[in-house]
């Protein structure tokens, strides 16, 4: 059986792969993409290493335009990147039956309620898997023993997280340098291969 898994090159992501694959899944790695920048790159790179199917999957720019519009207003990125994740979930649920993400229990964004992932499950008759019962720390054990990873400052070329083409569109429409006022300063941890 096949498993899409959003994917973003992180441990998190990786780890969900691993896990699945491990379970007998045929796992692809997705990463969404709405062409404002290959932001899908570092993504590739990591799945590469790991030896994992990789592909990107063209998202509606309207909906990246609808979240742009949700961050810009709040003036905080949360209520937007939620949208963008569950238009995400949506969009993988046309192809396949198994649906992964590395979201974590202690995750600020994107954040899906139960009762929202069972409405997903129930319209969609898709299984939806996640490491929501895993925290942090736990997640950062596991993957140590896993994967080679580093960790950077955020930046355009070491993420594939929804929030880089989010900057790109809010930095085009409001002026260079409106996402940095609302994304906060942060860093990004991406797998490089197998631990050896």
């Amino acid at each position: 059986m096949k498993a899409g898994i959003l994917y973003s090159g992180g441990k998190d992501s990786s780890l969900m792969a691993v896990i699945l694959n491990r379970m007998g899944l045929k796992v692809e790695l997705v990463t969404l993409n709405f062409g404002i920048y290959p932001s899908w790159k570092p993504a590739f790179e990591s799945a590469s290493l790991l030896g994992f199917k990789h592909r990107v999957m063209d998202a509606e720019y309207k909906t990246l335009e609808k979240a742009v519009k949700i961050i810009k207003e709040d003036g905080f990125p949360n209520n937007g990147i939620n949208l963008i994740h569950k238009a995400a979930l949506e969009l993988l649920a046309e192809e396949y039956v198994i649906i992964g993400d590395g979201t974590r229990r202690d995750d600020k964004i994107p954040k899906i309620q139960s009762s929202e992932i069972r409405s997903f499950e129930d319209r969609k008759q898709v299984e939806y898997i996640n490491l929501k019962g895993f925290g942090y720390r736990t997640i950062d054990r596991l993957s140590s023993n896993l994967f080679e990873f580093k960790k950077e400052k955020s930046s355009l070329e070491n993420n594939s997280d929804y929030e880089i083409e989010v900057r790109c569109l809010l930095d085009q429409i409001h002026g260079k340098g409106t996402s940095h006022s609302i994304f906060p300063l942060h860093y990004q941890t991406r797998v490089m291969g197998w631990k050896k």
